[in-house]
């Protein structure tokens, strides 16, 4: 299956040490092999790239292992495929406007007999089961808040949000990281991990290089972020485990809201007839 990665700031960051233990997965020290795509949120707006190749062997990755672009959320997604063809459109994050805001959503793991009806302008492009989930999620909360003179705050997406990622649970495993800017909203069906960091910052050393990176030169003393992966990046910092059917909700640099799963009783209803 594919690898997920997230982070959520106070302030704008940088991602370049993290994003170089993650794409050694894409390749190197994983069979994640293909395509990647990072997504970089700031108050400009969201920039996405995306590229076939091997994150390990991508030009494009290695330009951003070496150049820093700074954001308060960061999404990035290395694919090993299990619904469509390994090619662009195909590749996370996948990008989308609603209410004013620039959504980006990245999805690890397979939903079976998945063929919602998509009856908005929220269309795929590619053919996987990830992209046609995202769209989902949009229509339905399009639909929820119809008539929202103003786009909804985090706490008002949150449940809704939750509700509907339990929905997409019961097509099988639902791993993702979303983001508009303002927060970074996770869902875990089997394996999803966090992190906090903040003052005082200590040394961190990447499991998948030989790298390491003292922290506190790099952070000043009000910062704090959270990271997010399918699998810890780092030795002996203090990663911890999401439960299976857990929501959170992550702004500012700190974890804000939870929800365990919700109940999951009646059959899906998504599916066409």
């Amino acid at each position: 299956m594919c690898q997920l990665f997230a982070l959520n700031s106070n302030t704008p960051s940088d991602v370049t040490f993290s994003f170089t233990g993650f794409s050694a997965r894409g390749g190197a020290t994983g069979e994640h092999v293909d395509g990647w795509g990072m997504a970089f949120h700031d108050e400009r707006g969201c920039q996405v790239f995306i590229d076939e190749k091997p994150a390990s062997q991508s030009p494009l990755a290695e330009f951003l292992r070496r150049h820093p672009i700074k954001a308060n959320s960061v999404l990035a997604h290395i694919r090993k495929a299990t619904r469509g063809a390994v090619q662009l459109s195909n590749c996370h994050p996948f990008q989308r406007q609603w209410c004013g805001r620039h959504w980006a959503f990245c999805h690890n793991g397979t939903l079976e007999n998945f063929a919602p009806a998509l009856e908005s302008g929220f269309q795929p492009v590619g053919s996987t089961d990830s992209e046609a989930a995202f769209c989902w999620l949009l229509q339905q909360l399009e639909e929820r808040f119809a008539g929202t003179l103003e786009a909804p705050s985090w706490a008002e997406l949150a449940p809704v949000l939750a509700e509907l990622c339990a929905e997409l649970a019961r097509y099988g495993s639902f791993n993702i990281v979303l983001s508009d800017g303002e927060a970074v909203y996770t869902h875990c069906s089997t394996r999803l991990h966090w992190l906090s960091r903040c003052h005082p910052f200590a040394q961190a050393r990447l499991i998948d290089t030989e790298l390491s990176l003292d922290l506190s030169r790099a952070n000043g003393p009000n910062d704090r972020m959270v990271l997010v992966a399918t699998e810890p990046l780092t030795h002996e910092e203090p990663w911890q485990a999401m439960a299976a059917g857990e929501f959170f909700v992550f702004v500012q640099g700190q974890p804000v809201w939870r929800a365990q799963a919700w109940a999951q009783a009646q059959a899906p209803q998504l599916a066409a007839a």
